[in-house]
């Protein structure tokens, strides 16, 4: 088994300071440019008549710090997907479940507008959950086995029949505008108290992601080897289920569905760090915070000072990668 220890930890502080660096340029970007030295005296002198401070504090802040947040989710959901499955395209994207939680989302807010942010983060769960299930009712009651590629076909199918009924409930509730840049990657709208609701969710998801990572490097290995070795694989796979409907959940409610990082970091740290989850996990977490803020400064400067939907960025940055991905794993995709 490839095991880089060191490799991980130079990824770890690598990523620590890209992501300090990135933050540092998320604020500083925008149709309002913002130096470095505002960004500090913001931090430690705190003027409530500034206005540089005030873009910083309320707007630019909140909304760079989500981007890390929502990128570690996706990211270690994505690699807990790929363990659990042994399906290499495994993403939440893909597989329809970011989908399912946008539809109950729109739901709600096209029908109950003045819904607090904090109940609506429990129907972004419930979504997901449901994306879950019709995918393996749907694998399940196809002719043949539970392959890697009848799931990624599922996946795809309830994708685009749920993303067909969101675009139809916004255009009934008259909300196409607002739905449709929230579900294409809203970012820009994060304020303080959506990154204060979902913190606790993604890091108790984040936390169990790490409690069971070494359980997933021996479930990866296949669930034969896993069970010849005393390991309960349905309840690894209960428990490993929870903690990607709260990673999702948490970060759909908050921006909208971010296809790809949940397949591409993955896959890019195995490539580092080798195929042990202990590692593979902090790993993703990290690398896929990068990688959002990243994209998200992208989203910004592509068209100023119009704002582009992150969803759009990184479906530009992912789709290259899912076909090389399929030709490399199953040429009979293409």
């Amino acid at each position: 088994m490839i095991y880089r220890p060191f490799v991980a930890t130079l990824v770890l502080f690598g990523g620590i300071l890209a992501i300090v660096a990135g933050i540092a340029v998320s604020i500083g970007t925008g149709p309002a440019g913002i130096s470095l030295w505002m960004i500090w005296d913001s931090i430690l002198h705190f003027d409530s008549i500034s206005e540089e401070h005030q873009i910083i504090q309320n707007l630019r802040l909140p909304r760079a710090l989500a981007g890390a947040l929502i990128g570690a989710s996706f990211a270690v959901a994505g690699a807990m997907m790929q363990g659990m499955t042994r399906n290499a395209l495994a993403d939440t994207g893909l597989l329809g479940i970011n989908a399912g939680s946008g539809l109950v989302v729109a739901i709600v807010i096209a029908f109950f507008p003045k819904l607090p942010f904090e109940y609506l983060i429990y129907f972004s769960f419930l979504g997901a959950g449901l994306g879950v299930l019709l995918i393996y009712a749907i694998a399940f009651f196809a002719r043949g086995a539970l392959t890697p590629l009848r799931l990624v076909l599922a996946g795809a199918v309830v994708g685009a029949l749920i993303k067909g009924a969101t675009q139809i409930i916004s255009l009934l509730s008259g909300t196409t505008y607002e739905l449709a840049f929230w579900s294409a990657g809203g970012i820009s709208a994060v304020e303080w108290f959506q990154v204060k609701i979902i913190s606790p969710w993604i890091l108790v998801g984040l936390f169990i992601a790490i409690l069971l990572s070494p359980k997933l490097t021996i479930l990866s290995l296949g669930e034969e080897v896993a069970t010849g070795l005393g390991q309960r694989t349905r309840l690894i796979k209960a428990v490993s289920g929870i903690a990607v409907l709260l990673l999702v959940g948490a970060a759909v409610a908050a921006v909208g569905g971010v296809g790809f990082v949940g397949l591409i970091i993955p896959h890019i740290v195995r490539f580092l760090v080798g195929v042990d989850y202990r590692l593979i996990i902090p790993c993703s977490a990290m690398l896929g915070a990068v990688l959002v803020v990243f994209a998200d400064i992208g989203a910004k400067l592509i068209n100023m000072p119009y704002e582009t939907p992150l969803g759009s960025i990184m479906a530009v940055i992912g789709v290259p990668f899912f076909l090389y991905l399929a030709r490399k794993e199953n040429r009979q995709l293409l």
